[in-house]
């Protein structure tokens, strides 16, 4: 009996998943196999909310897997280890595995290649898995990446697409392959209240609500804070409960603006993760360096982090952040901007407490997305400053995201409530409420002047 196995990563789904697809080809039984490795928690990466949504993907599919005859194979330890035990037990002759962009993902896959051809198993690698468009597929003449997002976005958009895969009907697993039992939520401790429930099952009908009475109105609403009209399926296009091909060909056949302003985000994810691809270092290195001598640590990053800055929509948002496990595009830019510019601190303090917390935090996003505003990385205008009280009043203009968020504010007036230090000191004071831990001009003077400007 010819055996395969599948390595699951970054792609928790049995819909549109060609490294399943392939292996059920090749063989007469698959080994979908899903490992936890020990390195992970040791890079940092293991945060609470996102071990929890893990949980609920991985027995989301295995209970698909079940639904086909299957199950999932879940190992503890090394990755490269683990898959080669598995490919020595069962005689397996092909092991598939989508492809990554971190270094992380590289170096496994580089170690499972050797190792793999010492057993006389092949290793297939699967791109645009993760993606819409696979990280090199489109790429400007005599370079390796595009560093502008436009002119890739036009390339993107005409580039030719594979179609989504049905999900498998029957899945065969050899017998004997043992494994460990699943992870489960309520079993960790430190997840945020609000992470949302993961997995591909909810991820589908969160994405069928979304292109149903959501995207229309998402080109013209998708800054509105409090209005929360974003279709909030990041965690699940992370995790790869989602496809994101899938996803781009359903936004393009339902149409309209919204529609397209919402291809134009998915395209926005491609773009950091063909960045990634070719830079890998930018993960952690500044992607465009701008001779900035950074903040690292102190009392202003410390309130930044407890939403305890004096700014309401700065607040808003890191409390949303630590609730949720999320935050809106607008609060991130926000809140980006504040620490990197205002405060003159460096773009990592604030990824690294993003990973933390974010269930959607993965490298390639988040680290380029920081990197982006604050300047190091593609943005065309790097030394562009957001003002966070005149984004307060354009964005969430009848204050209802930070009334959520802030109740300390719960009743100030609206022309005051994006700027709260026009009320009395005493009235701050018997709010709880901070006064403003910098005086936005001399922050921005500390910036453009650190930048030459």
């Amino acid at each position: 009996m010819d055996v395969a196995v599948v390595l699951f990563t970054s792609d928790l789904r049995l819909r549109d998943q060609p490294a399943l697809h392939a292996a059920l080809r090749a063989a007469d039984a698959v080994v979908p196999l899903f490992v936890r490795d020990p390195a992970v928690d040791r890079a940092g990466f293991a945060a609470p909310n996102r071990l929890a949504f893990l949980a609920d993907a991985l027995a989301d599919l295995d209970g698909a897997l079940r639904e086909r005859g299957g199950h999932l194979v879940l190992r503890e330890g090394d990755v490269v280890e683990e898959v080669c035990a598995v490919v020595s037990r069962t005689g397996a002759g092909e092991v598939h595995l989508s492809g990554g962009v971190s270094g992380f993902a590289r170096h496994r896959e580089e170690r499972l290649r050797r190792e793999l051809e010492r057993l006389r198993c092949r290793l297939r690698v699967h791109d645009g898995v993760v993606t819409v468009v696979p990280p090199g597929a489109v790429v400007p003449d005599q370079r390796d990446h595009f560093a502008v997002f436009t002119p890739y976005f036009r390339r993107w958009r005409e580039s030719a697409r594979r179609d989504p895969l049905p999900a498998p009907r029957r899945v065969r697993v050899p017998d004997g392959v043992g494994g460990a039992a699943l992870p489960q939520r309520r079993r960790l401790s430190g997840v945020s209240p609000g992470v949302p429930a993961g997995g591909e099952r909810e991820g589908r009908r969160r994405m069928a609500a979304w292109l149903r009475s959501g995207v229309d109105a998402y080109a013209e609403r998708h800054d509105d804070l409090a209005g929360d009209a974003t279709s909030r399926l990041s965690p699940y296009l992370h995790f790869g409960c989602l496809s994101a091909a899938e996803l781009a060909r359903k936004a393009r056949e339902h149409g309209g603006a919204g529609a397209e302003a919402f291809e134009r985000q998915l395209a926005w994810r491609d773009f950091h993760h063909q960045v990634l691809a070719a830079r890998p270092d930018a993960a952690w290195s500044d992607y465009r360096a701008r001779g900035d001598r950074w903040r690292r640590a102190g009392r202003d990053a410390d309130a930044w982090r407890a939403g305890r800055t004096g700014y309401p929509v700065v607040d808003a948002a890191m409390r949303q952040l630590a609730h949720e496990g999320w935050m809106h595009n607008r609060g991130r830019l926000l809140v980006g901007s504040f620490l990197t510019k205002t405060l003159y601190t460096d773009w990592r303090v604030g990824a690294e407490h993003f990973l933390g917390l974010l269930v959607d935090g993965d490298l390639a996003n988040n680290q380029l997305n920081w990197q982006w505003v604050a300047g190091t990385g593609t943005d065309t205008r790097p030394n562009r400053v957001l003002n966070p009280a005149a984004q307060g009043r354009r964005y969430d203009p009848d204050g209802g995201y930070v009334r959520r968020w802030v109740p300390e504010l719960d009743g100030v007036p609206v022309r005051a409530l994006h700027e709260p230090w026009r009320l009395e000191p005493a009235t701050l004071r018997e709010r709880g409420y901070p006064e403003p831990i910098v005086e936005l001009d001399a922050g921005r003077d500390r910036f453009l002047a650190a930048r030459g400007r």
